[in-house]
């Protein structure tokens, strides 16, 4: 299945936010605090050291803190510069051609976002901050050249697009070929190895995002996750409350997805233990 979709970029200027609104930017000594992160690992390129990985990090200089609901970056400003996500988690939206948002994404602590923007002059999609998040930036002028004279950083922006591909792939999957189950399932799974990779529980975690941005990532109603949900609960896979996720039957919960079980044979599974 492909699904086309058009982008529509904001024929007039953005709106100056308020104040009280208004991204905050924090010059920072970018070489000891990348040093001092603990998502260096993920965030800086694998085997930079000595005055490459200097370099590197005297690049990222720019601090910037996001209220919830603050926008990263609008659809159609310059692209100039990609975020490494510090802290929090923000949602990636597009706009449709009829004027509806579609989301494409959520990106959480050592994500990097606007890699969508690298082929474009301006940002063809939005980054709104779902909680208070931190993000680093680094100008991607600088990223790009100096990606032409070091290997391990031309490898670095490579493995970015590639994983935007990747996640584009997964997203076509989910739109095409599962039903609403699977989907919800598979959304479910995906938050819980990244939460894991984070260092937190990949069996009890809190959702940042709200139902209506899952159905909305998803293609589904909201309506529709809150039955799929509410399913899953009452077949004794996950206990849900408001954005609060525990998983019950981790097994059973990755059967759901590919059909491999219904909700009917999870019921008589639970029910025998």
């Amino acid at each position: 299945m492909t699904v086309a979709v058009q982008l529509r970029t904001l024929s007039s200027p953005v709106a100056v936010l308020p104040p009280h609104l208004r991204v905050v930017d924090d010059a920072v000594d970018a070489k000891n605090s990348c040093e001092r992160c603990a998502l260096n690992g993920v965030c800086l390129p694998e085997g930079l050291a000595g005055k490459e990985r200097q370099d590197f990090t005297s690049r990222i200089f720019r601090h910037k803190r996001l209220r919830a609901s603050q926008a990263l970056f609008r659809a159609g400003e310059s692209f100039h510069q990609l975020y490494f996500v510090k802290t929090g988690s923000l949602k990636t939206v597009v706009l449709i051609d009829d004027g509806r948002e579609q989301v494409t994404g959520f990106h959480f602590a050592g994500d990097v976002v606007g890699v969508d923007a690298i082929s474009f002059p301006a940002h063809p999609s939005e980054a709104i901050a779902l909680e208070d998040t931190n993000v680093c930036a680094i100008p991607f002028g600088q990223l790009s050249r100096m990606s032409q004279r070091v290997e391990h950083v031309q490898t670095y922006v490579q493995r970015l697009l590639a994983r935007e591909v990747v996640r584009d792939q997964r997203l076509m999957l989910l739109l095409g070929r599962m039903q609403a189950d699977e989907r919800v399932a598979a959304f479910l799974l995906n938050m819980a190895q990244r939460f894991k990779a984070r260092g937190y529980s990949p069996l009890e975690f809190t959702l940042p995002m709200a139902r209506e941005d899952i159905g909305n990532y998803l293609g589904l109603t909201l309506e529709t996750v809150s039955r799929c949900l509410s399913r899953l609960k009452s077949t004794g896979v996950l206990n849900v409350k408001n954005r609060h996720i525990r998983i019950l039957n981790l097994d059973v919960l990755q059967k759901v997805i590919g059909g491999r079980e219904s909700f009917q044979s999870v019921h008589r599974v639970n029910s025998v233990h």
